[in-house]
C-alpha cells in the first residue's frame, strides 16, 4: 500500500457518518437509500460520502438492473491495520518496560 493509499483510507475513516457506512456494509450489500436511512441526512451527501469511500477503495458499487448494490472493499482495511500493528508492538513493549518498572518499585517499597 503506497502512503496517498493509506492517507486515503485513513481520510475516509476520518469521518464518523463514513464508519457507520461501512459497519452497516459489513452486514451485507445495501443500496444508498437503505444506507441512507439511519441518517438525518440527504441521499446526494450519503453520495458524496460513498464517493469518498469509493476513492479511498473501501466501497465498491455494482451494477444488477436497476439496483446498484455498495459493498464494502475490505484489502485497504487490513493494509491499515497492518501498518498500525508495527505502532502497537511498540507500544506494547513500551508498557511491558513499564511494568516491570513499577513492579520493581513496589517489590522496594514492600520490602522497605
Amino acid at each position: 500500500m503506497t502512503d496517498d493509499e493509506l492517507s486515503r483510507t485513513f481520510a475516509a475513516l476520518a469521518d464518523p457518518t463514513r464508519r457507520a457506512i461501512l459497519a452497516r456494509l459489513a452486514d451485507g450489500e445495501a443500496t444508498v437509500t437503505e444506507l441512507a436511512e439511519p441518517f438525518a441526512m440527504s441521499l446526494p451527501a450519503i453520495s458524496k460520502h460513498l464517493k469518498v469511500l469509493e476513492r479511498a477503495g473501501l466501497v465498491n458499487r455494482g451494477r444488477h438492473a436497476q439496483w446498484r448494490p455498495c459493498r464494502l472493499e475490505a484489502t485497504p482495511l487490513g493494509e491499515a491495520a497492518d501498518w498500525l500493528d508495527r505502532y502497537r508492538k511498540f507500544w506494547d513493549t513500551r508498557f511491558d518496560r513499564l511494568d516491570a518498572h513499577l513492579h520493581r518499585i513496589q517489590k522496594k517499597d514492600s520490602s522497605a
